[in-house]
């Protein structure tokens, strides 16, 4: 395993719920020695010893025993309760998470279950620890649903006072009215039929004029696609893309992009100023969204690890 996957690794996992490490039944005889057990279930040296190499991997630093055990403890405690409202994702739903997680590090989830044993951690691990997360995160927006609403009157009030801060206040974002694009290229084409399609791409950009140009083009083309309509604001777009499609006049196509289903375009319909959503104003809704529930989180743990029955061994 390299620095730079154990930096993606770090990016993608730091910060989010704790772990849920299984045992495993081909481990030593000596990784089954019991620890802890909490509500009658057993957390082994193994389990701390499989969860201190996640968290060292994650977070560059040597993970504390002790603050190991305490997390192991929080996700037997998380786990129960889910059990009790029903809330217990399926192989499936952990399966098509640790997938995910994988594409997010630009790897395949076989490189990342390889990548975790090359350090001596069973995929198991982490995956039950999104597991576990899957599960609280569910448990807390479930019965705080509420409270951990953010106003638009809050948000905005946050974002006026930070404006007053600044020499230069957030100019006002806009909306997006945009139509993909997709020029087909059937797996396992060989790279100039790529590059064809690309220079294909390249010269429909200089035709199209509007999006009703673009409709009737596409829709007529074969091995092509134009998508519905959708509407999004600067809030919703990654800084990247919104640089392009500021770029871009109203009614003609974006630069291609390769991607694998072929050569991908967004036909741009229009771009409105609005006050109603900006990056900044996300940023500032997500951010009390997160400290709300952080605090609903700790209350609510702290309140079910009192009532639960916790022995250490």
């Amino acid at each position: 395993m390299t620095t730079t996957f154990s930096d993606r690794l770090a990016a993608v996992i730091l910060g989010c719920a704790t772990a849920l490490i299984l045992i495993g039944s081909g481990s030593p005889a000596r990784a089954q020695t019991v620890a802890v057990m909490v509500n009658g279930e057993p957390i082994t040296n193994y389990d701390i010893e499989q969860r201190g190499k996640l968290i060292t991997l994650s977070t560059h630093k040597p993970a504390d025993r002790q603050q190991v055990i305490n997390e192991l403890i929080d996700e037997k405690v998380k786990l129960k309760e889910g059990k009790k409202f029903g809330i217990e994702p399926s192989s499936a739903d952990v399966e098509q998470s640790y997938a995910a997680m994988s594409a997010r590090m630009r790897i395949s989830a076989d490189q990342l279950t390889k990548s975790l044993e090359s350090q001596g951690i069973r995929a198991d691990t982490l995956k039950a620890r999104m597991k576990v997360e899957m599960v609280w995160t569910n448990l807390v927006r479930g019965r705080y649903k509420e409270s951990l609403q953010v106003s638009e009157k809050d948000v905005e009030e946050k974002t006026k006072s930070e404006d007053k801060g600044e020499e230069k206040p957030e100019a006002n974002g806009f909306e997006y009215k945009m139509q993909p694009i997709v020029l087909i290229v059937p797996r396992g084409s060989d790279a100039a039929t790529m590059d064809g399609r690309r220079k294909e791409a390249e010269a429909l950009r200089t035709r199209i004029q509007t999006c009703d140009e673009a409709n009737a083009l596409f829709k007529s083309m074969q091995n092509a696609a134009i998508r519905d309509a959708v509407t999004k604001t600067s809030a919703d777009i990654p800084p990247s893309l919104r640089e392009v499609l500021d770029g871009t006049p109203i009614g003609h196509l974006t630069p291609p992009e390769v991607t694998k289903q072929g050569v991908e375009m967004v036909a741009l319909c229009s771009r409105n100023p609005t006050k109603v959503d900006t990056p900044k104003k996300k940023e500032i809704r997500d951010k009390m969204f997160a400290d709300k529930f952080e605090a609903k989180s700790k209350a609510y743990l702290a309140e079910c690890r009192r009532a639960s029955m916790i022995e250490y061994r």
